[in-house]
């Protein structure tokens, strides 16, 4: 199967807008003619490599990266920007590599050049001789920057209405991994990656699999159920009350909850631990600011909802769903989200309760860290979805 990457334009058609930052760069760099900022722009780049999907599944851990014919009788080695990805086809899926990766393959032909988004706007023809690759290798060592730990948007993608909303949803974990929040369709990284993702953090290795573990994040089963249990009771007190329960009186009621539901002793004294654990992460969030000086947590399904949207994505990536099924999970995310939380940052706060309740172990190291950062960028970015999409 041949893919044409090649985007039409004619005469009469609006000037091209670089879909994201890093076609910025690039586009920039070629009408000037500077290699260096080319180099630049590429090193901190993901780039993809595309290849029919019965390939790579055939053999997972190749790149069969075949040159192919171009204009005025050259030959390239095609290789895209995430903002010039083609719509999502079922049977072409993408490696993700960058430009060290690339500098390291075997160039057999001199004559065959690296095209960069071939035949776009924002095209880019690069000699891959051995100097030329050592130059390449300079570059990547000097401007290697990763996007991890960056909100990255797709100025292309949803940035209004549910579906914008739904994935604004999933920004923790796309923040985290620096990916677009915004992009649902051919690629969330490269399709391999993904798999690997899928089979060895959720036991996934079809379709089948897949929609379970997505159906099971969009009912709130996938988290366990004591955090948003002793949650409740709090929250009940506090209605019955008209003021928030001392710490003592929170757990002895949960305590005492737990046993009439017929809890062993041991789950009775677990869930009077899992009190106190998170009064203390809830006094943590505070001096990090994941929490106003007086806030608390009310849920912690957000953890639950914010996943459901990157497994939508990945099974996207994998090609067990296509993109309607996707789309309509994010959607349904951003929902059950809006109804159950009452502002960006109370979901935030519970996604991350969350998310510490699960991993951290009290240890307030990287999984802590990473909501804190998440936290801050989300609500005080000017570019961030918190601040353009409304809650209500």
């Amino acid at each position: 199967m041949v893919m044409n990457f090649r985007r039409s334009r004619t005469d009469h058609a609006a000037p091209w807008i670089p879909p994201s930052e890093t076609e910025q760069l690039l586009h920039e760099a070629v009408l000037s003619g500077d290699l260096r900022a080319q180099l630049r722009a590429l090193a901190g780049a993901e780039l993809f490599i595309g290849a029919p999907k019965a390939e790579v599944d055939a053999d997972p851990d190749s790149i069969w990266w075949r040159s192919r014919p171009a204009p005025k009788g050259l030959r390239v080695r095609p290789v895209l920007t995430r903002g010039m990805l083609p719509p999502w086809h079922p049977d072409w899926v993408f490696h993700q590599v960058n430009l060290r990766r690339i500098a390291e393959f075997e160039w057999r032909d001199p004559r065959v050049l690296l095209a960069v988004n071939g035949g776009t706007p924002g095209e880019l023809l690069l000699s891959a001789t051995p100097d030329r690759r050592a130059w390449w290798l300079r570059a990547y060592a000097e401007e290697e920057r990763s996007t991890k730990g960056r909100l990255v948007a797709l100025r292309n993608g949803p940035l209004h209405g549910p579906l914008a909303f739904g994935l604004a949803c999933g920004t923790h974990l796309a923040f985290g991994n620096g990916v677009p929040w915004n992009d649902v369709g051919t690629a969330y990284m490269g399709y391999t990656i993904i798999l690997d993702t899928l089979r060895e953090g959720w036991g996934v290795t079809e379709r089948e699999g897949w929609r379970r573990q997505l159906d099971a994040l969009l009912d709130g089963r996938n988290s366990p159920p004591e955090p948003d249990f002793v949650l409740r009771v709090r929250e009940e007190l506090r209605v019955a009350r008209g003021a928030v329960p001392s710490p003592d009186e929170w757990r002895e009621t949960a305590a005492g909850h737990a046993q009439d539901l017929g809890a062993s002793p041991a789950t009775v004294r677990a869930i009077e631990e899992l009190v106190r654990r998170v009064l203390r992460y809830e006094a943590r969030f505070r001096a990090d600011g994941l929490l106003p000086p007086d806030g608390r947590v009310r849920r912690t399904v957000a953890y639950d909802y914010g996943r459901a949207v990157n497994v939508a994505r990945w099974g996207l990536t994998a090609r067990f769903c296509a993109p309607p099924e996707a789309e309509q999970a994010i959607v349904h995310a951003g929902a059950l989200a809006r109804s159950a939380y009452g502002s960006w940052e109370e979901y935030s706060a519970g996604y991350a309760l969350g998310r510490v309740l699960r991993f951290d172990g009290e240890e307030y190291g990287p999984y802590h860290e990473d909501n804190v950062a998440a936290h801050r960028a989300l609500t005080e970015h000017e570019g961030s979805p918190w601040r353009n999409i409304p809650w209500r």
